[in-house]
């Protein structure tokens, strides 16, 4: 399960799927990337129905600590991109976990 999916396999999996050529399908997949990076850099959030939401949140200027050492650093304010999974693909993802832990059991 040490499975990661990448652009290319999405792309391939578009390209098997759908029945674009390999350009076409890398083209469309970088294409919606595009469009998901290009909305969170406007700072608007972006909803993928059944799957999940990505938001822009700004993050406050604050004094963190080095771990090793103790010390108080400041770190400056920033944005951070956050997702928060959909309950469609969280009761999917528990459904898949679920039917795992059961044939590990029997």
């Amino acid at each position: 399960m040490d499975k990661t999916t990448t652009r290319s396999t999405l792309s391939e999996a578009v390209f098997k799927n759908v029945g674009l050529s390999r350009n076409e399908s890398a083209t469309l997949v970088d294409s919606v990337f595009g469009e998901i990076l290009k909305s969170l850099i406007n700072g608007d959030d972006v909803k993928i129905s059944s799957f999940g939401t990505f938001v822009v949140r700004q993050k406050k200027e604050r004094i963190g600590r080095n771990p090793k050492t103790g010390q108080e650093v400041p770190i400056t304010a920033r944005s951070v991109v956050t997702f928060r999974a959909s309950n469609v693909l969280k009761s999917k993802v528990n459904t898949r976990n679920k039917m795992n832990s059961e044939a590990v059991i029997k």
